[in-house]
């Protein structure tokens, strides 16, 4: 069985899209949905630099694009045939996207909406986000709620990401948690999935509903708590509500291991989430589709395991 992912805020890098607008009608498809949303998607995934898209509000529409452009590289979600789809944060908009609740342009249409709140909520107060590598959670997690941090992201395989104000992330620097080895500082502008973006939810609420979403095609799994959902409105009413809840990524993939995975394929910009299933689900064949060189393997790994 096939898993579909699609990561996070942080994956992108400077000129990452370039490699794809090579392909026939690639260029041409993010040029109509830049003008639907109103962003020179194009420019900021070929040009621009890392500061330029770290900002929020580029760097979820972006993300959801490449998502959905190197997906389309394989075919269509039918052809591509996955037993599930998730995604980690804004992932989740462009796993919406493959399990048929949004359309593509109804997808970076309200991903563009959550990028421009998030970054007006981030703007508030100077906040940011943490990984920490390592640590049992049952300590970790008291112990970041001890400094005024929210256990963000639970990702599983040893890592939980940290979120609050500059200075209790300047704490935590200076006083670990027990078995943690490493804090490393996240490239994103914001305390996301916490209660620094209780403003951001109430914009997207408000967008959310002018949304005609329909029921998933295929099994989506939600990262609030690991489980499938069966309806568009369910789909989209939890989209709106992890903008200041924690990720549960580490549910998701004790999911995928229910669900029989049995391969996973991590669409652009590939690399976190099958780092980390390389960690928590051992004998589940894994690739990033980080290049348009990646087609080949993930066909193959698609026609052995879909």
């Amino acid at each position: 069985m096939l898993v579909l992912v699609a990561p996070g805020q942080g994956a992108q890098t400077p000129g990452f899209l370039t490699p794809w607008l090579e392909l026939p009608g690639f260029a041409d498809r993010l040029a109509a949905w830049s003008d639907a949303i109103g962003l020179d998607l194009a420019h900021y995934g070929t040009q621009a630099d890392a500061d330029a898209i770290r900002d929020t509000a580029v760097a979820q529409p972006l993300l959801v694009a490449a998502g959905l452009l190197s997906a389309s590289a394989l075919g269509a979600v039918t052809d591509i045939a996955p037993g599930a789809v998730a995604g980690h944060s804004v992932g989740e908009i462009t796993a919406a996207a493959f399990a048929g609740v949004l359309d593509d342009t109804t997808a970076l249409s309200l991903v563009r909406k959550r990028g421009l709140a998030m970054a007006e909520a981030a703007a508030i107060t100077e906040t940011g986000m943490s990984a920490l590598l390592g640590g049992d959670p049952e300590v970790t997690v008291p112990h970041l709620e001890k400094l005024g941090l929210t256990a963000a992201n639970v990702n599983g395989a040893g890592q939980i990401v940290a979120a609050g104000t500059l200075e209790q992330l300047a704490a935590l620097e200076a006083d670990k948690p027990e078995g943690v080895r490493r804090v490393v500082a996240l490239k994103v502008a914001g305390a996301f999935h916490t209660h620094h973006m209780g403003p951001a939810v109430e914009k997207l609420a408000e967008a959310a509903k002018e949304l005609v979403p329909a029921d998933p095609k295929v099994a989506y799994v939600s990262n609030k708590d690991g489980r499938t959902v069966a309806t568009g409105d369910e789909v989209v009413a939890r989209l709106v509500g992890q903008v200041a809840n924690p990720v549960r990524w580490d549910l998701c993939m004790e999911t995928f291991k229910e669900l029989g995975a049995t391969a996973l394929i991590e669409v652009c910009p590939g690399g976190t989430l099958t780092g980390l299933a390389k960690r928590a689900l051992p004998g589940v064949t894994t690739l990033a589709l980080k290049t348009p060189d990646d087609l080949d393997a993930a066909r193959e790994l698609i026609a052995e395991h879909a």
